[in-house]
């Protein structure tokens, strides 16, 4: 029997309330003196298994802030990040946002990274009536239609099925093609929100479901986990995690020699160079979500950022490269840049009408917004890893070597290796 992945998000009562108190929430006018900072306030994963991304998010977030600084600030006035740890914990977020727009008095607010981390948030923010863009969070806004919500990430009109998309138009291209698929899911909002798409993708593309189970968000053993993949024998395996699981399954894999047709899909961490190399060789064959590479098609805009993302990295404890977390972090305040720019104010009505209006330019990429403030159009990505020695080092993952986008065709960089047995070697 399939087991079902249930939802347990912010809904019901909670949501109902929060829209009711957001229809009689007054903004706070931006009253400040132009001596004073226009203050940008976010929770952010500094410690806590989240953290190597938080950290690097939080760094393309400085770079910013000294850039725009450089220029003479927004409105004329410097600009200020006001930002506390989460811990990597959601039971610490709604705490963390009412700080800061009640003892604070933020001027505006964005989201910190991770959906787990963001969907806690939400019902703040909508009894504040606030602008919000949230960083790498899984269509957090679906339960709520919040129309001051917008996202940073690149999932389009259809968020969860974006992430696992490209892996099975990869499958169904396959000759013969699979038929059978296994999802094994960490039991957190990102998860369940993933392997949900996941089980519509299936649909879609015509993959019977033999196995669909969850396993606590705390779990050290993940033996057990990969023991019951083998046993549903599937063509296909898609895991739905977040980084130590990621990494704790694909180690339990190689120990046990685990070697389904396809395996990946919508885990998080192997896209950070600090689980790249605690992976090293048994990435390989592995195809798996991105949502950015360094191909020269999608560095050249955002060239002179890395450049010096790069630079500042050295000696601070944070990933080196920057390529996962640190340009987005970048480019969510470009957006909050142009549009306070655009509408010459910080009124967030105003700040959200035109963000519904208007394309956007960064240095990841283009795009505007559409339903539930997610973009218009999806930029996700599959890789394949291949060729990964366990002698790889910080060089090995500066460019595109030892990864291949497989799709979509219009990214793509190389053909896929399948099966996995042989893509592994």
């Amino acid at each position: 029997m399939v087991h079902r992945v249930t939802r347990r998000g912010l809904t019901g009562g909670v949501g109902a309330a929060c829209l009711a108190a957001a229809l009689v929430a007054a903004p706070a006018p931006a009253s400040a003196q132009s001596n004073e900072p226009i203050k940008i306030g976010f929770g952010m994963s500094l410690t806590g298994p989240l953290a190597p991304n938080g950290k690097q998010a939080l760094l393309g977030m400085q770079i910013w802030q000294d850039e725009i600084n450089a220029k003479g600030g927004l409105l004329g006035r410097k600009v200020q990040l006001v930002h506390y740890d989460d811990q990597s914990n959601p039971a610490t977020v709604p705490g963390i946002y009412t700080k800061l727009l009640d003892v604070d008095k933020v001027d505006l607010v964005v989201g910190g990274y991770a959906t787990n981390m963001n969907a806690p948030a939400i019902p703040v923010i909508i009894q504040k009536g606030k602008t919000y863009i949230s960083l790498f969070a899984l269509d957090v806004n679906s339960e709520f239609h919040y129309p001051k919500y917008f996202a940073m990430l690149p999932v389009g009109q259809h968020p969860r099925q974006a992430f696992t998309e490209g892996f099975f138009q990869i499958a169904a291209e396959q000759k013969p093609k699979p038929k059978t698929l296994a999802l094994a899911a960490e039991d957190a909002e990102f998860a369940r929100n993933a392997c949900e798409g996941a089980r519509d993708n299936a649909k879609t593309f015509g993959f019977q479901i033999v196995y669909d189970k969850t396993y606590p968000p705390h779990t050290t053993d993940f033996s057990p986990i990969v023991r019951a993949l083998q046993a549903a024998n599937a063509d296909l395996v898609i895991v739905c995690s977040y980084p130590l699981s990621s990494v704790g399954i694909l180690q339990a894999a190689d120990e046990l020699n685990f070697t389904p047709k396809m395996f990946g899909g919508a885990m998080v961490g192997l896209q950070a160079t600090v689980f790249k190399d605690r992976l090293k060789s048994k990435l390989n064959g592995i195809v798996n979500y991105e949502t950015w590479v360094p191909s020269p098609k999608l560095m050249a805009p955002a060239a002179a950022f890395f450049k010096t993302y790069q630079e500042r990295a050295k000696g601070q404890g944070v990933d080196p490269l920057g390529y996962y977390l640190g340009g987005w972090g970048y480019a969510y305040l470009q957006v909050l840049a142009q549009a306070v720019e655009g509408t010459k104010s910080l009124n967030d009505d105003k700040l959200a009408a035109y963000m519904h209006s208007h394309e956007f330019k960064t240095i990841m990429a283009d795009f505007s917004y559409g339903k539930n403030g997610e973009w218009t159009k999806p930029g996700m990505l599959q890789v394949q890893y291949h060729g990964v020695t366990d002698a790889a080092n910080l060089d090995t993952w500066r460019g595109m070597s030892y990864q291949t986008v497989v799709a979509p065709a219009d990214q793509a960089t190389g053909k896929v290796v399948y099966p996995y047995a042989t893509a592994k070697k």
